[in-house]
C-alpha cells in the first residue's frame, strides 16, 4: 500500500473510528498494566525491602518507618504493586499513545514511532533513576539529620511511600522536557528562538519549580533538582532547533 493510500484511509476515519481505535489504545495499555502489576506483586516482598525503603535504612542515622494502621501494609502492598505495575507499563503505555497519534503523522514520521517510544522510555526512566540515586538520598538525608536530638523520627509508613513514589513520578515526569519540546516543535506550537527570548524567565520558573518539587527547603537538594532542570531546557533548545531543520529539510524534498 502507498503512502497516499495509507493518508486516504486515515482522512476517511470518522469520529467514531477514532474513539473506537482510542478505546483499544486504552484496553492494551491497561492490559499491559495489569500485566505487569501482577509481575510487581511477585516480586513486591523484594522490591519493599530492598528498593523502596533501602535509602530510609541507609540514612545517617536511619530512618524508622513504622505502621499506624491495622490495614496499613495491606494498602502499601496495594500501592506498590499498582505503582509499579504502572511504571513497568510505560513502554507499552507510550507505543499506544504513538500508535494512536500515528495517522496525524508524516508518513516519513512513522517508521520512527519505535525509536520515539525508546527515548521517551528511556527519558522517564533516567528521572526515575535519578531521582533514587541522587535526590531521594541527599533528601532523606536531610530530614534524618534536622531537629532536635530529643526528638525521634518515627515516619508513618504510608506517608513514607507517598513522599518517595511522589519524587520518582515527578522524576519521570520532568525528565521527559526534551521528548515534549520534540513533539511541540513538529506541530509548530514551540521555535528555538521563542525558547532562547525566553530564557530568562525560565531559569526563574526552573528555580521556583525547583523549590516546590523539592520537598526538602536546603538549597543543596534545589539545587540538585534545579541543574538537570536548566540542562535539560537547553538540551530542549538543541532538540526544538534540530527538529525545525528536520522539518524543513522534509518539506523541501
Amino acid at each position: 500500500m502507498s503512502n497516499n493510500d495509507v493518508n486516504s484511509n486515515n482522512k476517511d476515519m470518522g469520529f467514531l473510528d477514532h474513539l473506537e481505535e482510542f478505546r483499544w489504545r486504552i484496553i492494551k495499555a491497561v492490559i499491559g498494566i495489569v500485566v505487569c502489576a501482577i509481575i510487581t506483586a511477585v516480586f513486591s516482598d523484594w522490591i519493599v525491602t530492598n528498593i523502596l525503603f533501602f535509602p530510609a535504612k541507609n540514612t545517617n542515622p536511619p530512618l524508622s518507618v513504622q505502621n499506624l494502621k491495622p490495614y496499613g501494609q495491606f494498602t502499601l502492598y496495594f500501592e506498590v504493586i499498582l505503582i509499579g505495575g504502572l511504571i513497568l507499563s510505560i513502554p507499552n503505555i507510550f507505543y499506544q499513545f504513538w500508535r494512536f497519534i500515528e495517522p496525524a503523522l508524516l508518513p516519513s514520521e512513522r517508521k520512527y514511532i519505535s525509536l520515539i517510544v525508546f527515548f521517551t522510555t528511556f527519558c522517564f526512566l533516567l528521572g526515575v533513576l535519578f531521582v533514587y540515586y541522587v535526590l531521594l538520598p541527599t533528601t532523606l538525608g536531610f530530614f534524618a539529620t534536622f531537629g532536635s536530638e530529643i526528638i525521634q523520627n518515627n515516619i508513618a509508613v504510608d506517608e513514607y511511600l507517598s513522599f518517595v513514589l511522589t519524587l520518582l513520578l515527578v522524576g519521570g515526569i520532568v525528565f521527559e522536557l526534551p521528548m515534549i519540546s520534540y513533539i511541540l516543535s513538529r506541530v509548530g506550537i514551540l521555535k528555538p528562538s521563542f525558547m532562547r527570548k525566553y530564557r530568562r524567565h525560565s531559569i526563574v520558573v526552573i528555580l521556583i519549580l525547583a523549590g516546590i518539587l523539592t520537598p526538602s527547603p536546603d538549597v543543596a537538594s534545589q539545587l540538585l533538582l534545579g541543574i538537570p532542570l536548566l540542562l535539560l531546557y537547553e538540551l530542549s533548545i538543541l532538540i526544538c532547533k534540530w527538529a525545525q531543520k528536520k522539518e524543513f529539510v522534509e518539506s523541501v524534498n
